[in-house]
């Protein structure tokens, strides 16, 4: 029964990962239609494209304060609200600028759900499936790409306006995750350092912990008297989460990923298949990325973190400096480049793709911990946004064949990374984790 409640909770606050990579992929079926029936100049087709990035570098900026603030239900309420909105303001819109304004409060929806959605998951579960049960949230990403790309393909089919149908039925997977976040509790750690309601977060904490509740009660409200620097992120104390974030987030980015999430159709359309197969393919991208990321979130609490990123990081070398060597040799032709792109996908959301939110999520204190997922979530979105942004100029002035291969070569500065500093934080309580990561 316990666990059945967390998980049902988990699932729940997850769905703002479906609304997060819904509103991240569907663009790339509507971007060609939505240039022409503007006709928007290439500076701002690159800002249609960007300007959801840029809201969610401004929503993962801000989204500490209303999580420490209001608490991360109440959160969770205003993410469903902008998602909403957002849906139905750029399905209706009758001027580029108020669709790129709608596309920007869409953006900010999914900055402050990458915030808060993976905290809120981490502060309820336990240690043994803490993993999991936040790869949930990046499960629910890779879900809603997947529907995404469906979605774009048969609603392609249906004439020129179809782009605004595109975007606009992302309103009915929001309305349903604003009903949903009522049958969900506070986080009790949230309730303990913030909310001044202790008996509320111990009738939650029970729930989660069972007999234990007691002892785990004991160790989070031990981790806040440990703290004596009023919740500052940037200390001494914290160097080391800060900087194992930055870094995290960085190489999260620099894979491309975004580029490819985004662009999908015109990277395949480069690589010579027609449109209509590009939008197929594209499908096929998000079946494998959905694949992967659910036997990675099978596999992190088993194997741990660290060792999922290794073997990703391998993976992601390999395929992407053979998608490099196909642009240099002319050899695009066929299914070469397709196959390369999901070996790609699926080392990708067998590691980074499903590590991110779990290791971001855990390295920090209780006290700093939505602070901290502010700075790798806002490093994370701010490097998706310049690469998104920059992609088509790269690859019209170099071509596809070293734009993949500087993916790749920050790649092997990624497997360095994971060797040399990342440490390993499944199987240990939050307490436990914040603690040994700040001491190391």
């Amino acid at each position: 029964m316990r666990s059945n409640s967390i998980l049902a909770w988990s699932f729940v606050v997850a769905l703002g990962g479906f609304l997060f990579g819904f509103d991240t992929a569907v663009i790339s079926g509507a971007e060609k239609a939505v240039q022409l029936f503007w006709s928007l100049s290439e500076f701002q087709h690159g800002l249609t494209m960007a300007i959801a990035l840029l809201g969610t570098v401004l929503g993962a900026a801000l989204g500490a304060y209303p999580s420490d603030r209001f608490g991360r239900k109440n959160t969770l309420f205003f993410v469903a609200s902008l998602y909403f909105f957002s849906a139905i303001g750029t399905a209706l819109a009758q001027d580029w600028s108020m669709f790129i304004i709608f596309r920007f409060l869409g953006g900010i929806g999914v900055g402050i759900s990458s915030v808060t959605a993976p905290i809120y998951i981490s502060e309820i579960s336990p240690a043994e499936s803490r993993g999991k049960l936040v790869g949930l949230f990046q499960f629910n990403v890779v879900f809603g790409i997947l529907i995404a790309y469906l979605s774009n393909y048969f609603i392609g089919q249906f004439g020129e306006d179809s782009w605004r149908w595109m975007l606009g039925v992302q309103a009915f997977p929001a309305l349903l995750f604003f009903i949903l976040i009522f049958f969900v509790p506070e986080s009790p750690r949230w309730l303990f350092l913030h909310g001044n309601n202790r008996e509320e977060a111990m009738r939650v904490m029970q729930k989660i912990s069972g007999d234990r509740y007691l002892s785990d009660i004991d160790d989070i409200l031990a981790a806040q008297n440990r703290t004596t620097l009023g919740g500052r992120l940037f200390t001494k104390a914290n160097r080391v989460p800060v900087m194992l974030a930055i870094l995290f987030a960085v190489f999260n980015q620099v894979s491309g990923i975004n580029a490819i999430i985004y662009y999908a159709p015109r990277v395949f359309e480069m690589a010579g298949l027609g449109a209509q197969s590009s939008l197929l393919s594209s499908v096929g991208i998000g079946l494998v990325n959905f694949a992967f990321t659910l036997i990675a979130i099978n596999f992190i609490d088993k194997v741990g973190r660290r060792k999922l990123m290794l073997i990703g990081s391998f993976g992601l070398i390999a395929s992407l400096s053979l998608v490099s060597y196909s642009f240099f040799s002319g050899r695009t032709e066929g299914v070469a480049v397709t196959l390369y792109l999901m070996f790609y996908i699926a080392f990708f959301a067998f590691s980074q793709g499903a590590v991110i939110w779990v290791f971001i999520s855990e390295i920090f204190p209780n006290d700093v911990r939505a602070k901290g997922q502010t700075l790798g979530s806002l490093t994370h979105w701010v490097m998706a946004a310049i690469i998104t942004f920059c992609f088509p100029a790269l690859t019209e002035m170099l071509g596809g064949g070293y734009t993949f291969l500087i993916f790749a070569g920050f790649m092997v500065l990624q497997l360095l990374f994971v060797w040399k500093m990342m440490p390993e934080t499944g199987g240990r309580s939050l307490e436990e984790v914040g603690k040994s990561v700040a001491d190391a």
